[in-house]
């Protein structure tokens, strides 16, 4: 009898082991993870106090020779309703005049609400030349040289915030600009491989739609269309977002995968070269991601075409990028030192901690190219600098045990 149970008892383990939701076998095969460090655009641009243009641009020097290849760099909307985003014109300048030193190429990416905005960075873009950009990120005797910090937003546009992503832009711009000149490259011959690329935003709900773009979903993606025929036709890399994919202020943590999976799939059906899937409040968790990932996968879409991009409100960032790297995502957002926000939701915290990211993806076997070390002290940085706390645990962590 004893000789009949053995076999039964370890068919059944067998069995179980199978029908895992976590599997560590499948985890230590993850191979290469892509990171694109968010912290210059989405970290910063919900800081409450002026951040000048030496600092921004100190923050893209360091994270540059981390190893990371995608920063987000800036953000061409109205200055008037993302105050921090005002100098992305002179970053942009700069970065394609004096590309800081990096070990590889990187791409550096800036948000582009509308079409204006595309515009304004093309403009921006053509007029640099080679050795004629002045370099922006070394300060000068006279202090008025640099760009003046924005002023801060009206009491009353405080109480109400203005949408993020408004289609007002005051510097007009020509509606012809769809000729079919070079790409944008940089113009330092020392990082000839740097490229720009942009990012357009959708909503997965109409009513985040309406509060931070101003229109509905059907014509935000009108809007994303022209963007996107522009940025093809100067062979620009878009990259695209859906916001709210695992949780709504106005709707509520239950979106539909189905309406997430719909935007998706006509983001990239329109050119969209990658979809960043983003639960922007926070109110994701493991089950939900899992189905989320589920549906998009039944509809067509391909895990290389998507990243994945989580906030850490409740605490299950990291939870759900596990839950996408056994579905097979292998691009993820972060920022580091967990900057960034959401202001039209109460209580979102930042970005997953780029610090705690790369110690967790390393730590299952993949491979980021990115120094957790380096990006740490980064952390440490600029978190004094912004007069914060910072908010990575595993970045903490690190420096603590190399001042030991």
């Amino acid at each position: 009898m004893r000789s009949k149970s053995i076999p039964r008892l370890v068919r059944a383990l067998q069995y179980r082991r199978t029908t895992r939701c976590f599997s560590t076998t499948t985890l230590r095969c993850a191979g290469q993870v892509r990171i694109v460090e968010v912290g210059p655009r989405d970290g910063l641009q919900n800081e409450k106090t002026s951040i000048s243009l030496e600092i921004k641009l100190e923050l893209i020097k360091r994270l540059a020779q981390t190893g990371v290849r995608d920063i987000e760099a800036g953000s061409f909307v109205a200055p008037k309703w993302v105050p921090q985003m005002a100098n992305s014109a002179d970053v942009l300048n700069h970065l394609l005049g004096h590309p800081p030193s990096a070990p590889h190429p990187i791409t550096y990416n800036y948000l582009v609400p509308n079409l204006k905005g595309l515009q304004n960075l093309l403009r921006t873009a053509d007029d640099v030349k080679p050795g004629t950009a002045p370099d922006l990120s070394q300060p000068t005797e006279d202090s008025d040289s640099l760009p003046a910090p924005p002023p801060s937003p009206k009491e009353q546009e405080e109480a109400e915030p203005a949408p993020i992503t408004s289609t007002e832009d005051p510097n007009e711009m020509p509606s012809d600009t769809s000729g079919v000149n070079d790409p944008v490259k940089p113009a330092s011959s020392s990082a000839l491989g740097n490229r720009t690329e942009i990012s357009i935003f959708m909503a997965a709900t109409e009513a985040f739609s309406k509060a931070n773009t101003n229109c509905s979903i059907a014509e935000s993606l009108n809007r994303c269309k022209e963007i996107v025929t522009l940025a093809k036709s100067r062979d620009i890399r878009v990259r695209g977002y859906v916001s709210v994919a695992l949780g709504c202020p106005y709707e509520g943590p239950d979106v539909a995968p189905s309406r997430v999976a719909e935007v998706t799939a006509s983001l990239l059906e329109m050119g969209v070269d990658e979809v960043s899937v983003a639960d922007t409040t926070g109110m994701g968790t493991a089950p939900r991601t899992r189905d989320l990932l589920k549906t998009l996968s039944a509809a067509g879409i391909a895990n290389q075409d998507l990243a994945l991009h989580f906030h850490d409100t409740y605490g299950q960032a990291l939870v759900n990028v596990v839950v996408g790297l056994e579905h097979g995502i292998r691009a993820f957002d972060s920022s580091v030192g967990g900057l960034g926000g959401c202001p039209y939701s109460k209580g979102a915290t930042g970005n997953v901690a780029t610090e705690d990211l790369v110690y967790c993806l390393h730590s299952l076997g993949a491979t980021t190219g990115v120094d957790v070390e380096k990006m740490a002290e980064i952390g440490s940085w600029i978190s004094t600098e912004l007069g914060r706390e910072n908010d990575s645990r595993a970045g903490k962590a690190v420096l603590a045990r190399l001042q030991t």
